[in-house]
């Protein structure tokens, strides 16, 4: 198991992102018991407790199982773990992990319409006004990054008026995933939005047709969406052929 010294001494989650990244790459596989406490703390260079934290934090995200008195095995994490991972799944070692990013525009697209034909059904008047404030303020910047906050407020939202626990548990981890990507992937995204767009969107939310709404925000997510996948498909190109 090639684990290397942890740099800082003390620091559950580099504990926890190196076992990880075990873990996903198959250098951990299922049904592998990991090495006890003392030594993995002996080969990372932390204490015991550090590792002890961040062994429960993996077994609270089901990738690993815990047996008091035995020892602790890896679990197959693409059965057993929750939208709670992507995060931690999307950056590793610094690098975005692109199948991951991937994964994540095609549910953005995939659910976004979904959740829009909800609210337009149960918005409210308070919700119509905020999403077009935010429609304004988007339109108002020209800095990719800003923008893309700009919408990813505009679908909190949208998640907001469509007033379901499911969809805003889904919408939670889908962007806390994709947010800290945006410096890398705004201007992508940007080149496939307009304002026009999402006043499109507010209006059709505004009137209550789901069928129009979840139309309107597929108009808002397609291009948007495969020009990432298109710029996706190209980083993988450039990896596979350096």
């Amino acid at each position: 198991m090639p684990l290397q010294p942890v740099s800082r001494r003390s620091v559950p989650d580099e504990v926890f992102d190196q076992v990880l990244g075990e873990v996903v790459s198959g250098a951990l596989g299922a049904g592998e018991a990991l090495p006890s406490e003392r030594r993995l703390a002996e080969v990372l260079g932390v204490s015991r407790p550090a590792v002890r934290e961040a062994l429960q934090r993996m077994a609270q995200t089901r990738l690993v199982e815990v047996r008091h008195g035995g020892a602790t095995t890896v679990r197959d994490f693409r059965r057993y773990a929750g939208l709670d991972l992507l995060p931690s799944l999307l950056v590793r070692g610094g690098s975005i992990d692109v199948p991951v990013v991937r994964s994540v525009v095609e549910a953005r697209l995939l659910i976004g319409p979904s959740v829009a034909a909800l609210a337009a059904q149960r918005r409210n008047d308070q919700h119509v006004s905020q999403l077009t404030a935010t429609v304004t303020a988007y339109a108002a910047t020209s800095d990719p990054v800003e923008r893309q906050r700009h919408t990813l407020a505009y679908w909190d939202l949208v998640v907001d008026a469509a007033d379901s626990i499911t969809f805003r548990l889904m919408f939670n981890s889908l962007s806390a995933a994709y947010e800290p990507a945006l410096p890398v992937l705004a201007s992508v995204i940007g080149a496939g939005e307009s304002a026009g767009a999402y006043r499109v969107l507010t209006a059709a939310l505004e009137e209550g047709d789901p069928d129009t709404t979840r139309a309107a925000a597929e108009r808002v997510l397609r291009p948007s969406t495969d020009a990432l996948l298109t710029a996706l498909n190209t980083l993988d190109t450039s990896w596979e052929n350096p």
